[in-house]
């Protein structure tokens, strides 16, 4: 595994750790609507590296841990690191969206991030079989990512733990789009994938307050 793919790991669990046993640093740079339109926009970024718990940082770091490889290995380090944080940034713009009328809005997490890190690795090796916890039935990655959209449409609709669901949706279309500029022949290669892919995204972003 990539070093810096440990370092953001790495950072990640430190981050977390702390926000779990210090409430005050948790709410100060956790994604809060109504503090971010008051200028505090550095909650963008910071709420990338909080987790609600152990749990979903176990879940996101082995996620970004399986799926990083592939995405390393075909784009190396820049365009590793844009995918990424790239992600986490649109994700949390997306979640200011459409929550920009509710002040007292919270969400934490990177699934933003590695949400674009998903599609990445899934748009680059499709059929790469994959079994992730919890359901350890080998499944052609591209079934994973419409799985995982579904999951995103019903935490969207439950807002579970204050996670940042919504920041799935545009972490995923993220990096499904850079992934496509970084790499056009996959229009040609895997055009029946790109348009699975894309028709439910789009389909999320047209319908999603049917989904709160």
């Amino acid at each position: 595994m990539n070093l810096i793919v440990l370092l953001i790991i790495g950072i990640n669990v430190l981050v977390s750790w702390k926000g779990f046993n210090d409430p005050y640093f948790r709410s100060k740079y956790l994604f809060y609507v109504g503090r971010i339109f008051e200028g505090e926009r550095y909650r963008m970024f910071t709420s990338g590296f909080l987790h609600a718990d152990w749990m979903h940082l176990i879940f996101n770091m082995y996620a970004l841990y399986f799926f990083s490889g592939v995405v390393f290995n075909e784009f190396h380090l820049l365009n590793f690191l844009l995918i990424y944080f790239g992600s986490l940034f649109v994700g949390n713009f997306i979640s200011l969206l459409f929550h920009k009328h509710e002040y007292n809005y919270t969400a934490l997490g990177a699934s933003g991030a590695v949400s674009g890190i998903m599609y990445a690795s899934i748009m680059l090796a499709p059929l790469r079989e994959i079994a992730l916890f919890p359901i350890p039935i080998p499944m052609p990655s591209y079934v994973f990512g419409i799985a995982y959209l579904l999951y995103t449409i019903y935490g969207m609709k439950k807002q579970i733990g204050n996670i940042g669901h919504s920041a799935h949706l545009g972490g995923a279309a993220t990096g499904f789009a850079l992934t496509l500029m970084m790499k056009p022949s996959l229009f040609v290669d895997q055009k029946w994938l790109v348009l699975a892919l894309a028709v439910p995204l789009i389909l999320l972003f047209i319908f999603e307050k049917r989904f709160r």
